[in-house]
C-alpha cells in the first residue's frame, strides 16, 4: 500500500512560473547555470545551484553555498514571487513534448515506504552527492526538486486526472526554451482528494524512476529530524518527501550512451579483433542508431559499425545481467576497455540520448577513442529489476523531459 498525501506547496506566482521553472541541478554545471540564470533574478537556479551568486572560485560544497540557497528562497517568498496553499492539495503536471503527453500528480510520498521497500529502487547512490543534497534540504528546510516516481498504471486514477483536467483551467500553462510544454492544475476539491488517496492505497509499490540520489537524501533529512525530535507523531512534513508520480503506459527511457576516452593501450585493429568474441559487427554508414534489443552502434575512427550481441553473451535468465549495458560493461568496458567502476570512473563519459548521435561523433572526431550508441532500456525491465531488490548498472536510463524544479516546493517545518 502506497501513502501519497497532499500538501500545501510554496509555488510561484501565475505570472512569474515561467521565469521562475529551472532545469534540476544535476543535468548542468555551475557555469551553464550561471549563463541560464543570467539577466532572471527569478530563476529557481539561484536557490538549487545558489553557487552562481557567489566567487567562481568557491567550492560548490562550501557552508556558504547552502546558506546563499536559503537566503534566495526566503527573499524570494518575501517578494512575494512565492505563494503558500492555504489548504493541503494534490497538483496535476502535465508535460508535453515533442507531441507525446505525460501527466503525473505532485503529492508527498512517505519516507517509510522508502525505509520498508514499497518505493523501490534501482541506482546505487553516490556518498558524495546524497551529502550535498542532505545539506541543501536541511539547511533550506525544503525539498526543493521533486522525485520522479511511477507506478502500473491504474486506469481510474487516470480517469480521474481527466476529468479533473476537463473541468478546470491550469493554473501554469507554458513552454521552456526548449520548447516543452508544462501544465499544471491545483486539485484543491476535499473530494477528489479523498478518492486520489484512497486510489494510491491500491497501488502495492512505488518506483524511483529519476532522482535516487535526491529521495535517499530526503530520506535522511527525516531520519535526522525525528531523531532531532523523538516525540514526532509520523505526521511531520519530515516523514515525506515531494515526489510526481507519472502512470508508465506514459514514460519513456532514452538511450543513455558511453563514450570512453582511451583503447585501454590497444591499437584500433587489436581492439576489433577481441570485440568481435562479444559482438558481431561490421561496418555501416551512420549514424548507426540500434533498432532492438541486444544491438548497439559504435563510432570508432570516424566509422561506424553495426554490433550485434554474440549469443553465448546473453543470459536470459539474468533480469540485470540480459540488460545490453550490463553486456557492455562486463564484457567491453571492464575486460578491454580497464572501466572495472564507471560510477568512479575518469575514463568514460555518460550521454543522454536527447544529445543525439552526432554528440558522440563529436566527441570521438575530438579526442575521444570510441563511442557505443545503446538501444534504451524498458521500464519493464525497469520494474522487473526492482521488484526482484536488484540494481542496475549506472546510468542505464535517461527520462525525458525532465522535470522543472521550483514549480513545487516542500516546507519541512
Amino acid at each position: 500500500m502506497a501513502i501519497f498525501r497532499p500538501f500545501q506547496a510554496i509555488r510561484p506566482r501565475t505570472p512569474l512560473a515561467g521565469r521562475v521553472a529551472a532545469l534540476p541541478y544535476d543535468v548542468m554545471s555551475s557555469q551553464e547555470a550561471r549563463e541560464a540564470a543570467k539577466d532572471n533574478p527569478y530563476s529557481f537556479l539561484h536557490v538549487d545551484k545558489a553557487e552562481i551568486d557567489l566567487d567562481p572560485s568557491i567550492d560548490i560544497y562550501d557552508r556558504k553555498v547552502y546558506e546563499r540557497a536559503a537566503e534566495n528562497l526566503s527573499k524570494m517568498e518575501a517578494e512575494g514571487i512565492y505563494i503558500q496553499e492555504e489548504t493541503p492539495c494534490f497538483y496535476i503536471y502535465q508535460q508535453v513534448m515533442d507531441g507525446r503527453t505525460q501527466t503525473g500528480i505532485v503529492g508527498c510520498a512517505s519516507i517509510d515506504d522508502y525505509l520498508q521497500d514499497h518505493i523501490k529502487k534501482h541506482e546505487l547512490t553516490r556518498a558524495d552527492k546524497e551529502a550535498d543534497r542532505i545539506r541543501h534540504v536541511d539547511v533550506c528546510d525544503a525539498q526543493t526538486g521533486p522525485i520522479f516516481l511511477t507506478y502500473r498504471a491504474v486506469p481510474r486514477i487516470s480517469e480521474q486526472v481527466e476529468s479533473w483536467i476537463r473541468e478546470h483551467l491550469p493554473v501554469y500553462d507554458l513552454t521552456t526554451e526548449d520548447g516543452i510544454i508544462h501544465r499544471v492544475w491545483v486539485v484543491d476539491s476535499r473530494g477528489a482528494i479523498d478518492t486520489f488517496e484512497r486510489a494510491f492505497r491500491q497501488i502495492p509499490d512505488l518506483y524511483i524512476a529519476d532522482g535516487h540520489h535526491r529521495a535517499a537524501s530526503a530520506v535522511k533529512v527525516g531520519q535526522e529530524r525525528r531523531k532531532r525530535y523523538p516525540g514526532y507523531t509520523g505526521e511531520e512534513e519530515f516523514n515525506y518527501f515531494l515526489a510526481v508520480l507519472f502512470p508508465d503506459a506514459e514514460l519513456k527511457i532514452w538511450d543513455y550512451n558511453r563514450v570512453v576516452h582511451d583503447l585501454n593501450g590497444m591499437d584500433t585493429q587489436s581492439f576489433l579483433e577481441r570485440l568481435g568474441q562479444v559482438f558481431e559487427y561490421e561496418s555501416v554508414e551512420g549514424p548507426c542508431r540500434p533498432q532492438e534489443k541486444h544491438m548497439m552502434g559504435m563510432y570508432l575512427d570516424g566509422q561506424w559499425y553495426l554490433c550485434r550481441v554474440r549469443a553465448d553473451k546473453i543470459v536470459e535468465t539474468d533480469p540485470v545481467g540480459r540488460l545490453d549495458v550490463s553486456i557492455l560493461q562486463e564484457h567491453v568496458l571492464t575486460p578491454l576497455l580497464g572501466i572495472d567502476d564507471p560510477r568512479t570512473s575518469s575514463r568514460i563519459d555518460f550521454v543522454g540520448g536527447i544529445r543525439g548521435l552526432g554528440e558522440l561523433e563529436r566527441m570521438v572526431d575530438g579526442g575521444r577513442a570510441v563511442a557505443f550508441a545503446m538501444y534504451p532500456t524498458g521500464l519493464d525491465e525497469l520494474m522487473d529489476i526492482a521488484d526482484n531488490g536488484k540494481i542496475m548498472p549506472p546510468k542505464s536510463t535517461w527520462f525525458e523531459p525532465k522535470l522543472r524544479s521550483g514549480l513545487f516546493i516542500h516546507r519541512l517545518s
